[in-house]
């Protein structure tokens, strides 16, 4: 039995502007296997923020074939890819989109509010007082983002895409916004729920010393897959 999860067959975006056809993708066909971190590394402009909103379910390509654990869901409806999203993805951003008024606790359980997985209150605080402890963030649960450091944000953010059990995370430029020894911390912590978790992770970057921290990186140039490469973490 194959353990393939992304698959994606002759994938091309096209933007209309106007008169103007702006062909971003052009043909991408790759495969990712569960359990796998992947970088997706490229230069602005590349094409890898498109392919990353194509595989997170928030864009449709214009053509080709994407297949999700065995699902093929490229043709899916708004409503249909936002229920993909809700069961199977979590997303950390680089501008960590926390909720500013609330607390670290209530931001990372937010999420169950609108997942279809229909969690008692009971069952949402005692997952995020889990994430809270797993993640080092007890003292500051009550903490709202304008009182957290950078690194303390995107732990929030990592716990908050954590809440609903993803098979997947996708994680674009998540060190964009930190120091070095923050990001270290950051791409550690991403390769331990790697290790222990099993969860599948896909990340965005320009940076290759980032990028290396992956299993495997995929470089994107001018809307293709330009090549292939173990990354340092290699299993």
């Amino acid at each position: 039995m194959s353990n393939t999860l992304i698959d994606l067959k002759d994938i091309y975006k096209t933007y209309h502007m106007g008169d103007i056809d702006v062909p971003v993708l052009k043909g991408i066909s790759m495969s990712i296997k569960q359990g796998e971190f992947v970088a997706l590394m490229g230069s602005s402009g590349s094409g890898k923020s498109t392919l990353m909103n194509i595989l997170g379910c928030l864009d449709r390509p214009s053509s080709g074939k994407y297949y999700l654990d065995g699902e093929e869901i490229s043709s899916l409806s708004n409503d249909g890819r936002a229920e993909i999203r809700n069961l199977k993805l979590g997303f950390v951003f680089q501008s960590f989109n926390l909720l500013p008024r609330v607390s670290a606790f209530e931001n990372i359980i937010m999420p169950l509010a609108y997942a279809r997985c229909h969690v008692s209150t009971k069952e949402a605080l005692a997952k995020g007082i889990q994430l809270l402890n797993q993640f080092g963030l007890t003292e500051r649960s009550r903490h709202e983002p304008s009182r957290l450091s950078g690194g303390q944000q995107q732990r929030v953010a990592i716990a908050r895409s954590l809440v609903c059990d993803p098979q997947i995370l996708f994680a674009d430029e998540p060190t964009g916004n930190l120091d070095s020894k923050t990001g270290i911390e950051v791409l550690d912590l991403f390769k331990r729920l790697n290790r222990e978790k099993g969860i599948t992770i896909l990340m965005v970057t320009h940076d290759i010393e980032v990028a290396m921290h992956a299993q495997r990186i995929i470089h994107i140039k001018d809307g293709l897959i330009d090549g292939t490469y173990a990354g340092a973490e290699k299993k």
